[in-house]
């Protein structure tokens, strides 16, 4: 067993590394949208399901496992780097105008396609890995299915924690993926190879041709090629990864613009956007003398606001320090312009996390971020954040920040976006209002009589500092400010009684940021998203809850063993949705409370994995001490159900109490060491059940060649790929963390609920 240990490690690793590499890769493809990371999860898990059932069968094509893992060894190293090049070639498929938004059609389309052979092969490997046990150790099916499993969970967490702390830092995609393709070639030479010769004239072949010509010359030309193909129509200068994202910088005839994971940060020169985006602010306080921008401070925007004769001090957050590397490069005037100018202090840093912990206040915060079109970017319009950021002003002092609105007509879905903001700004702010346009500016004071709707007023002070503008003037301030139009606005996103309020573990703007969005592509589209919209939580838990009692009806007249194998197949369709949905909760609310998952994503997936290692060890060794006793292990398969239905309201709890932390001390405790500690947590529930569950379903099985050894884990990755779709797309964006809790839980203690009467039926049966 020890030599094939190498082998089944190195499932578990490559299936990890290449996951958080193409998650990375389609968040660029998909403009950082967490619905992209659903799609990508559920496809995953479907392929990986289907290619575990598929090569688990014993046919004739399968039937010696050591050239099953082999072949499935050499196609995935053929099959990544192919992969990824589609991945960035995709958006040619479906797009003629550079810089096109992918629709959720082709999002859907582009990851079921590209997905499919590698996790066809990788989930194959699985199956292939233990009927490879059972032949060469001639354990029972129940036994090679724990152990691989275990082995599996143990690699995936090795590759998750090598992926966060050097692959993809120091790494491109295909250099990763030809290493890679390197260790699986030389793991299929030693299944192919058993001759200690053959073998080492196979290692030395494979060894050349990688250090002579992929790594070398391979990679940087696929690597440039695919980078053409992603960036098609557009003259790209960089693209660099970071720990927090993509950033890109594209070039026109006249300007620059900056890209992170795809979405427009800002493009120099904008006079336009530079002005509008402070001086409206600016000039709706009477005295300013210190502002905070958060985002966008290198189109200029800064230096707008030092035209302000008061202006004392600006401090200017950006999350991702390589932007202002970038600058250096890129955006050189106005990074020397920053860097020179003593008023102004450069922070790299997350804006929430600043706020958090300087001790500094101000008179003005201007948040200057794209709209709330991902998770991420929806914590920064949340009533959370606009309570911390109230917090942090003077008194008299405005907060602003921009939206797309309409010049003449808001349509129902931009409505429903508008109003859910609004209301969440006014549940802190005594004083809000909005100058209309295709952006609509947003103003909030901390005291009521501090914002002015009187262009005149405006202009005064305009003329009174001796602001020298081009957009921001007299020609245009009446205009946009008229009375009848501001009016006009005031009642169309004038908050309703059904318009819910924007949160951080109830992200609903963010859904319905997704709604607008996808009106651009087809009115189908807005059509499935505002129906959802509509859908009231009491409605689905009702729905649901008799979907339970019916089906606990209907199994309960099934045989004793048909019923043990539904009820253990159950319980493993549950905790892949539960693992799944705890894992999607886990980078959520570490994204609410932080904003920089994409830096932390292999960390908490390798914790999620190493735990399940952890959980599956320890589940062996639990099955050796409860040997032929069924009722026994259908109670502890039972118990481990009832504690999955209360982890994730625990987990809510969790994500409560971490909000409330605000020194950087306590930030550093909870990010860097309690939110892996849980994700191990919770990757141990999963990990304990699996080998569990195995030596149940297979219990009457006691030969080394059983039909199907694949047959429970895609039962696994189904449940999982279901709660990737639903907890992404609906559950979390519409109802919040805790409704979705609320749902988990049902559908575990149903589980539980079932295994129950599985050992009560097993206890009647004849000894």
């Amino acid at each position: 067993m020890w030599r094939l240990r190498p082998l089944l490690l190195l499932i578990g690793f490559t299936a990890t590394v290449v996951q958080i590499l193409l998650m990375r890769e389609l968040l660029v493809v998909f403009y950082g949208n967490e619905i992209s990371l659903g799609l990508l999860l559920a496809s995953w898990l479907f392929w990986t399901g289907i290619g575990s059932s598929l090569f688990g069968r014993k046919t004739a094509w399968f039937a010696d496992p050591r050239k099953t893992m082999a072949g499935l060894q050499a196609l995935l190293a053929l099959a990544l780097p192919l992969t990824i090049f589609a991945v960035r070639s995709s958006k040619g498929i479906f797009l003629n105008v550079p810089g096109e938004i992918l629709g959720p059609w082709p999002m859907f389309l582009t990851a079921l396609v590209v997905l499919c052979p590698f996790c066809l092969f990788s989930g194959g490997m699985f199956a292939a890995g233990s009927r490879l046990v059972c032949q060469e150790t001639g354990a029972v099916p129940a036994r090679a299915t724990g152990s691989v499993y275990l082995l599996e969970a143990f690699g995936s967490g090795i590759g998750g924690l090598l992926a966060s702390l050097m692959l993809v830092r120091h790494y491109t995609s295909f250099q990763i993926a030809f290493c890679l393709g390197l260790l699986n070639l030389l793991a299929a030479a030693s299944l192919i190879f058993r001759g200690p010769v053959w073998r080492k004239v196979a290692y030395t072949a494979i060894f050349a041709v990688f250090v002579a010509g992929l790594f070398p010359f391979g990679a940087p030309w696929m690597e440039t090629l695919s980078l053409r193909r992603l960036w098609q129509g557009l003259h790209l200068l960089t693209s660099q990864n970071s720990a927090y994202g993509n950033l890109a910088v594209v070039e026109t005839d006249s300007s620059r613009t900056l890209l992170d994971n795809g979405l427009v940060l800002f493009t120099v020169p904008d006079p336009q956007a530079a002005e509008e985006s402070v001086h409206y602010a600016l000039l709706q306080h009477r005295a300013p003398r210190s502002v905070l921008l958060i985002g966008g401070g290198l189109n200029g925007s800064a230096a707008e606001a030092l035209k302000h004769p008061l202006i004392e001090r600006i401090d200017m957050v950006e999350l991702d320090p390589k932007i202002f590397e970038l600058g250096q490069s890129y955006f050189t005037a106005e990074m020397v312009m920053l860097q020179h100018e003593p008023r102004v202090h450069l922070r790299a840093t997350d804006g929430r996390l600043f706020l958090k912990s300087t001790a500094e206040t101000f008179d003005v915060i201007i948040l200057n971020l794209p709209e709330p079109q991902t998770a991420q970017l929806n914590r920064f319009f949340t009533v959370e954040f606009f309570r911390e950021a109230a917090a942090k002003l003077n008194p008299g002092g405005i907060f602003s920040f921009q939206l797309r609105a309409s010049e003449n007509y808001i349509t129902p879905t931009l409505g429903s976006f508008l109003r859910c903001i609004n209301r969440s700004l006014q549940e802190v702010f005594p004083e809000v209002t909005t100058i209309p346009g295709d952006t609509a500016y947003f103003f909030a004071a901390t005291q009521a009589g501090t914002l002015t709707a009187r262009a005149n007023d405006l202009l005064q002070r305009l003329e009174s500092r001796h602001l020298e503008t081009s957009y921001v003037r007299e020609y245009y301030l009446p205009f946009r400010m008229a009375p009848d139009r501001m009016l006009e606005m005031a009642e169309q996103i004038r908050p309703r009684p059904e318009t819910p309020v924007n949160r951080d573990f109830a992200p609903v703007a963010y859904y319905f940021d997704i709604a607008l969005w996808s009106t651009q592509f087809n009115g189908r589209y807005r059509e499935i998203f505002t129906g959802m919209a509509r859908i009231q939580f009491r409605w689905i838990l009702s729905g649901l809850t008799a979907l339970v009692v019916t089906g606990l009806l209907i199994l309960a007249v099934l045989r004793p063993k048909k019923l043990n194998r539904v009820s253990v197949a159950g319980c493993v369709g549950a905790m892949g949705f539960t693992l799944m949905a705890l894992e999607v909760l886990l980078l959520l609310g570490f994204q609410a409370i932080y904003g920089y998952v994409y830096q932390q994503l292999a960390l908490l997936v390798a914790a999620v994995m190493m735990g399940m290692a952890l959980g599956s060890w320890l589940g062996l060794r639990s099955i050796g001490r409860r040997a032929g006793d069924n009722s026994t292990k259908l109670r502890a398969l039972a118990t481990v159900q009832v504690i999955a239905a209360l982890s994730p309201v625990l987990l809510y709890g969790f994500f409560l109490t971490c909000a409330r932390t605000n020194s950087r001390a306590g930030l550093f405790l909870v990010g860097e060491i309690l939110f892996p500690g849980v994700a191990l947590l919770c990757g141990m529930l999963g990990g304990y059940q699996f080998p569990l569950a195995s030596n149940l379903f297979f219990s009457d099985r006691k030969d080394a060649s059983p039909q199907n050894t694949g047959t429970l884990y895609a039962v696994d990755l189904l449940g999982a790929c279901i709660g990737a779709v639903v907890l992404s797309a609906c559950l979390v964006p519409l109802f919040g963390f805790l409704k979705a809790a609320l749902l988990i839980l049902v559908l575990n203690l149903a589980t539980a609920l079932l295994t129950f009467m599985a050992v009560s039926r097993e206890k009647m049966l004849p000894v």
